[in-house]
């Protein structure tokens, strides 16, 4: 405008050149950090489900425990009994001397009797395997034979380890394609059975080893090579995984909602690793060798990879948790209707608690001062004992999560201000279990974020 002063016209040119400015660095800066920021999240994503095959791979090597509590339910399958029932009543078979059963005969009697063999003697045979097998299934339907299974894993715990280094030995070998358990204890068992019930020739059964196939598959090196690679990266690349997050979050622009695509992120990543464990289940079940026991081979493949799925749901209840804390703690609009209805429900109870004659006095003053850091204290001890919990669950994870909401509604119930009369209810809160005070514009500031 012509009439304009000096001065304004000095203004308006100032803010134009700080306008112009801006408009050439500031997108130059956010590119790139949100670059590096994207980067970062996807490696998160990425290195996610390597975390947890790393974590189980070496859990399953330096706990024997663990390993145990793991393949421990498989001495209750009956899938498992009936394919271990079958291997043991073929090695008992093969070692049982049945010549010595005819050698008791008279002299006198043996003509009549090869007779006879003559005619039934396949049924015979049929019928001392059918009575073997009968004594075999009975060791491993009996309340003793979880003890004898976890003997032999725990025997072949050692083994196991190896199974990773590709070295052989022990009561657990990788031959060819195959792992296998070796089920001696489990045939002295059944020999010491056989004598018991009358079948004495048994006793003259030498010791046995024999083999159970805990695995086989052609992709068992490969499988090794990679299990072995894990093992040696232990728990570095979980610990990768979650510094590659926290660096994602830091360099974002807008850290809640990169908060929010984090955890979901890696909660996806985690979801494919269990859709994984499902296809390469069909996948091995499919190329199985016609005289594996392919309902045993489920049970072992379900039982060894239980962990893992319970981990898969683990971080996908943990990803969620997480990106709803952080939307929740966000100024946008959706967001603080969530809040102000969270706040309007606890005032509504402390007016009804105030009404018939509660008072929290310097209580309720000293939660309204101290309110933030209290929530804070609560989402870390939160943190800490879902880091420092041996193999948390889905389960735990949402138990923790419904106990810091339950701290958090303590705090927003005892949250008054020192001049608040009885009976009015505070406005919304900073801090955890609060949201920000006055209006919200519905954007996704980058100043700090609530707890995620």
């Amino acid at each position: 405008m012509a009439d304009d002063s000096p001065d304004e016209r000095e203004l308006a040119a100032l803010r134009s050149r700080v306008a112009s400015l801006e408009s050439r660095e500031r997108p130059r800066r956010h590119r790139a950090r949100s670059f590096l920021a994207a980067v970062l999240i996807v490696l998160a994503a990425v290195l996610t489900p390597l975390g947890v095959v790393a974590t189980w791979s070496r859990a399953q090597v330096t706990d024997t425990d663990r390993f145990v509590s793991t393949m421990a339910p498989l001495a209750s399958d009956p899938a498992v009994q009936e394919a271990v029932a079958d291997r043991a009543t073929g090695a008992v078979m093969e070692q049982l001397p049945v010549s010595d059963l005819l050698n008791e005969v008279a002299p006198t009697d043996r003509p009549a009797l090869n007779a006879l063999l003559g005619q039934v003697g396949s049924a015979l045979t049929d019928g001392l395997t059918g009575f073997v097998h009968d004594q075999v299934l009975n060791v491993v339907r009996s309340d003793a034979f979880p003890g004898i299974w976890e003997g032999i894993l725990r025997g072949a715990h050692a083994a196991f380890t190896n199974v990773l280094t590709g070295e052989g030995g022990g009561a657990a070998q990788v031959e060819g394609d195959a792992v296998t358990l070796d089920l001696a204890p489990v045939i002295a068992q059944v020999k010491d059975r056989l004598v018991a019930n009358g079948l004495g020739v048994a006793a003259n059964i030498p010791e046995v080893h024999t083999d159970f196939v805990l695995v086989q598959s052609d992709t068992v090196k490969k499988a090794r090579t990679g299990l072995r690679l894990l093992d040696l990266a232990g728990l570095w690349v979980p610990v990768l995984a979650g510094l590659c997050a926290v660096g994602g979050i830091l360099l974002a622009a807008r850290h809640r909602r990169a908060t929010v695509t984090t955890a979901l992120a890696m909660a996806v990543a985690a979801v494919l690793l269990g859709i994984g464990l499902t296809v390469f289940r069909a996948l091995y079940l499919d190329r199985l060798p016609a005289d594996v026991d392919r309902a045993a081979a489920a049970a072992v493949y379900d039982t060894l990879v239980r962990y893992l799925r319970a981990a898969v749901r683990m971080l996908l209840a943990l990803g969620v948790v997480i990106a709803l804390a952080a939307w929740l703690s966000g100024p946008g609009r959706r967001a603080g209707w969530v809040r102000q209805l969270w706040q309007a429900g606890l005032g509504a109870v402390r007016r009804a608690a105030e009404g018939i004659g509660m008072r929290l006095g310097p209580v309720g003053r000293f939660v309204h001062l101290r309110k933030a850091w209290l929530g804070w204290g609560a989402v870390a001890v939160a943190a800490i004992v879902l880091l420092t919990w041996g193999y948390p669950t889905a389960a735990v994870v949402l138990r923790i999560a419904v106990v810091l909401l339950a701290v958090l509604a303590v705090l927003e119930f005892l949250d008054v201000r020192p001049d608040e009369p009885a009976g009015r209810t505070d406005g919304p809160s900073n801090g955890p279990g609060g949201g920000d005070r006055g209006p919200s514009n519905g954007s996704d500031g980058g100043g700090k974020a609530a707890p995620a």
